[in-house]
């Protein structure tokens, strides 16, 4: 008898993204990220296309996630684009994260007509020498322009990626700037995350607590434009910052959508901000879905080139990996997730925090300062309402 397919218990949320690096290989040597040696050894180990197929193919049981095809560069993946047509022919929706430097016409109208939703791009500055000596690579900026306005004329939906740290935080005007300068629907805001690579930085690159508020604060101003669709990621404390701001200002808070819903369905803009594309499809909309803090394990999950899972891409945690064990299973099963999706664990201040249901401070974060995921947000300003009442 044929035996039947996992199918995803009651006790596990669907999966809203899952971000697939695709490739360690890169034509980069960002100072976060790998160096181009290693990036090169380490693709020696990528998943093979069979695997990917096999992987991609599962993801239906686990909900409808969008699938974004991340890396490395994933671009130098000979197999993308076919990779990209397994996930479209099983129903799914995805998005493709690169450095545009590649990009040329051709490139961009096979990526278009492969069938992605939307295409990043990340620029660590607003200007060439911020961004290139980030980079590592002369003219990488130049070339990130010109790969970003070759997709756009071509249709496709873009989004700026920019990682916030010392080097461009007193840059953000010029960078929304750019955003809309070039016609970018979205513009995400990355605070840097100390893990990896990024542990070996020094701390003159890091913002300090207060910093990352500010910056905050400058999400949020923003946002009220309603230019483009303006995220702060990898900071879970802004859905506490927007939250004491539209209490200041007299605004209704519009209610964050739960994230594990509104993906990939028709209807209004969950969250109330605007995509950039009014009368775009339900998939253009999740691109941009406002829900909550951290999703690490919730609604989010990671797997890296040799099919390790873990709850994000910077919570080195590992669940499995889809070479022995079906991701389905994973989603399902694993005490990491598990742990990530009941807030009663947090610890410290995040414990304590009357926010701790819409933010969840970074748990990537926490298990970077103290090895323990469930620890609280280190870079995090706030002090909860009961402290405070305690101290006095």
């Amino acid at each position: 008898m044929k035996s039947q397919p996992d199918t995803i218990q009651t006790s596990a949320p669907p999966l809203r993204l899952l971000f697939w690096e695709t490739t360690a290989a890169c034509n980069l040597a960002c100072v976060h990220c790998r160096r181009l040696d290693v990036s090169r050894q380490l693709s020696n180990d990528d998943l093979t296309t069979g695997q990917a197929i096999d992987m991609i193919r599962s993801l239906p049981q686990t909900g409808r996630p969008i699938l974004v095809f991340s890396g490395g560069e994933p671009l130098m993946r000979p197999d993308l684009l076919e990779l990209a047509e397994v996930a479209g022919q099983v129903g799914l929706p995805t998005a493709l994260a690169t450095n545009g430097t590649i990009m040329d016409d051709r490139l961009a109208r096979r990526i278009v007509d492969v069938g992605f939703r939307r295409v990043s791009m990340s620029f660590d500055g607003p200007d060439p020498q911020t961004h290139d000596q980030f980079r590592g690579i002369d003219g990488a900026f130049d070339a990130t322009v010109r790969g970003f306005r070759t997709l756009r004329k071509r249709g496709m939906s873009m989004q700026i990626n920019t990682t916030i740290a010392r080097h461009n935080y007193t840059k953000l005007d010029t960078m929304y700037q750019l955003a809309l300068d070039l016609g970018a629907d979205a513009l995400h805001i990355f605070m840097l995350v100390p893990v990896g690579c990024g542990m070996e930085l020094s701390d003159q690159i890091m913002l300090q607590p207060d910093e990352y508020e500010d910056a905050l604060n400058w999400v949020y101003d923003r946002s009220l434009e309603q230019k483009l669709h303006l995220k702060a990621t990898c900071s879970p404390h802004y859905f506490r910052v927007m939250r004491q701001r539209a209490k200041e200002d007299g605004q209704a808070m519009p209610r964050a959508a739960h994230p594990h819903r509104s993906m990939g369905h028709s209807g209004g803009h969950p969250g109330g901000h605007p995509s950039g594309h009014p009368g775009g499809s339900g998939d253009d909309r999740a691109m941009s879905a406002v829900t909550k803090g951290c999703l690490a394990g919730q609604a989010v999950c990671f797997v890296s080139h040799t099919g390790e899972v873990f709850p994000c891409g910077y919570l080195p945690v590992t669940s499995g990996n889809v070479k022995q064990t079906p991701l389905p299973r994973i989603w399902r099963d694993s005490q990491v997730f598990s742990a990530l999706r009941d807030d009663s664990k947090l610890e410290g201040k995040c414990g304590q925090c009357e926010y701790k249901k819409v933010c969840m401070g970074c748990r990537a974060r926490a298990y970077a300062e103290t090895h323990d995921y469930l620890a609280e947000e280190p870079n995090c300003d706030y002090t909860p309402a009961r402290l405070r009442t305690a101290r006095k």
